[in-house]
């Protein structure tokens, strides 16, 4: 489960800024709304909730955040460069050849990132694999995030993900779902009911109200997963 921070985590970038460290990515970006759409979200995970700092990107006993609706990078970048893990001067070469800030993020070559993604349909597995990793090791005091898209959980991998988590009681895995309208299909009565006919606790909140979003995010008090579905309207302006 998640906690709140004991105090915010300092950055000489607020969340007001970060609208113009988002104009300083100009590169070819063919999905501006899936980068906007998280905006909020990734600013209160980082800002108020996340156990994370630059300085401790290694530490074992850190929370871990895995953005797997990783098609749309930019917000999860400007909120990585408002909190030091990266130069604000890296941005502006954002989806350069040789930029280390791809159109998908890398792992390997962004400080703070856990996961390569943009393949949909990955992360909530690697989620799962993740907090039982940090359960076998006696470290399951540090939480798993991971942030999916409404439209990416018509992949068939998230089913069995969400299946396993619910009956393994994975308490330290929160899944946040953007919902964003772009889902082909939906589902009968919501995408909370799909997490929560198989074991997980569920919460449904406005995606740009950031008090709304902690109280959600710190919300889950047992042994079950939880999820937090964040509806927002793409082109509502930030």
């Amino acid at each position: 489960m998640l906690v709140r921070m004991s105090a915010p985590n300092q950055a000489s970038h607020g969340y007001d800024d970060l609208a113009a460290l988002l104009t300083l990515m100009t590169g070819d970006e063919k999905h501006d709304a899936s980068a906007t759409s998280t905006l909020d979200v990734l600013w209160v995970l980082y800002d108020r909730i996340l156990r994370v700092a630059p300085d401790r990107v290694d530490d074992p006993d850190r929370d871990r955040f895995l953005l797997s609706k990783g098609h749309g990078p930019m917000a999860y970048y400007a909120v990585l460069a408002a909190k030091h893990f990266l130069p604000v001067a890296d941005l502006p070469a954002f989806g350069g050849f040789d930029s280390p800030l791809g159109y998908h993020p890398d792992r390997t070559l962004v400080p703070g990132v856990e996961i390569g993604s943009g393949s949909l349909g990955h992360g909530l597995g690697l989620a799962v694999g993740t907090a039982l990793g940090l359960r076998m090791t006696g470290r399951d005091r540090a939480a798993v995030v991971v942030l999916v898209g409404d439209a990416e959980l018509e992949e068939g991998s998230n089913a069995e993900a969400i299946q396993v988590a619910g009956r393994r009681h994975l308490g330290n895995l929160t899944t946040v779902v953007i919902d964003n309208s772009s889902a082909s299909a939906g589902w009968p009565g919501g995408i909370a009911a799909r997490f929560a006919v198989e074991g997980w606790s569920t919460r449904d909140v406005d995606g740009r109200d950031h008090d709304a979003l902690e109280r959600a995010f710190t919300a889950a008090t047992d042994d079950r997963p939880h999820v937090v579905v964040a509806h927002v309207d793409p082109e509502e302006p930030r």
